[in-house]
């Protein structure tokens, strides 16, 4: 008798019909190579500044106008700052015939994002996303309903592998927001319909309602909810390093988003995103915290996506394979950095 199946799972396991013309290997997936559970710690970029999870993000304005929603993914160039803390202390003023001094203490500066690409100080940090004990997911039921319950367990376990190592490499954090919605939903970036895909924007991972469970593919999994959703939150990290608008900076002056140089960048942002994901899969795989199939079907499924038919924005098929087991199996930030990849890497 097979094995039975864990309570938030789905009884029945799909075949994968390829997308543009690239099939899955049939071997599984390895679990990549674990990372320490303590804390990380930072190197080149400054001192850590602990910042809570209710911190308050300021944004800064976007810079081109031209970015759009273009595939699975869509995202805006704003990049979370913080407010410091300021710690000024008045002394009573000292009075003399014509003036009136105090002091103060000098205002500290917090984490902030770094608005460049291949030569971002990120890559030199050696952080990955952080391995956690455990990850309670409810039973998987494909309606909006049961998505958002799944969805809402399984991104405080990302925040977990992830907050700790943008804390190390002093960069910005915040954690990111989830909305299912049905029907058409409105946003920072524009109106969306629940009939396209996942997208971020401005902190928000924006999910589609029982999208996914009715693809052409008809495939019904949690591994391939945890593989999106984590692809999403690459977009966050991206976000909040500073990537992100350093790629829309890029991307504007190159002549915009349509053009050649600009495709080839957001084919970049695309496929780290991918690679991000398959760091952000890692911890699911150690110590048993979901069951292996969940996550190999989550790395199937980002090594099917791609460009399709549509404008080769996203990379093709093989290289986001390559791109997201890459991620998965080095799990080293550095492993990520599309930006300094050759072009055939990227296409």
């Amino acid at each position: 008798m097979p094995p039975p199946q864990p309570s938030w799972g789905h009884p029945q396991h799909g075949g994968f019909a390829p997308h543009g013309g690239f099939a899955p290997p049939p071997h599984p997936v390895m679990p990549p190579r674990r990372r320490s559970a303590g804390p990380v710690l930072a190197l080149v970029l400054g001192g850590v500044v602990v910042l809570g999870l209710g911190a308050v993000g300021v944004f800064a304005a976007t810079l081109n106008s031209k970015v759009k929603d273009t595939g699975y993914s869509s995202y805006t160039t704003y990049s979370p700052t913080y407010a410091p803390t300021r710690a000024t202390t008045t002394a009573p003023p000292t009075r003399t015939s014509s003036t009136r001094t105090q002091s103060t203490q000098p205002t500290p500066v917090g984490p902030k994002a770094v608005y460049k690409l291949a030569d971002h100080p990120v890559f030199a940090t050696n952080i990955g996303a952080n391995d956690f004990a455990s990850c309670p997911l409810p039973t998987m039921e494909y309606s909006p309903a049961g998505e958002q319950r799944f969805l809402a367990a399984a991104l405080p376990c990302i925040e977990k592998a992830w907050q700790p190592a943008l804390k190390a490499a002093n960069l910005p954090y915040q954690p990111a927001e989830l909305q299912v919605f049905t029907g058409t939903t409105q946003t920072p970036c524009g109106s969306r319909q629940a009939n396209t895909t996942a997208m971020f924007c401005k902190g928000v991972i924006y999910w589609p309602g029982g999208f996914y469970a009715s693809e052409q593919n008809g495939l019904r999994h949690p591994g391939v909810y945890l593989g999106q959703l984590s692809h999403e939150y690459g977009h966050h990290l991206q976000w909040l390093t500073g990537m992100l608008r350093a790629a829309d900076q890029a991307q504007y002056d190159a002549g915009g988003f349509d053009s050649p140089k600009g495709l080839e960048l957001n084919r970049r942002l695309e496929l780290q995103a991918t690679c991000l994901g398959g760091m952000t899969l890692a911890p699911f795989s150690h110590k048993n915290v979901i069951p292996l199939d969940v996550v190999n079907t989550g790395l199937r499924d980002a090594s099917q996506r791609g460009d399709y038919n549509r404008t080769r924005d996203h990379g093709s098929a093989p290289n986001n394979e390559r791109w997201v087991m890459h991620g998965h199996k080095q799990n080293n930030i550095k492993a990520c950095n599309t930006w300094s990849a050759s072009p055939a890497d990227v296409s």
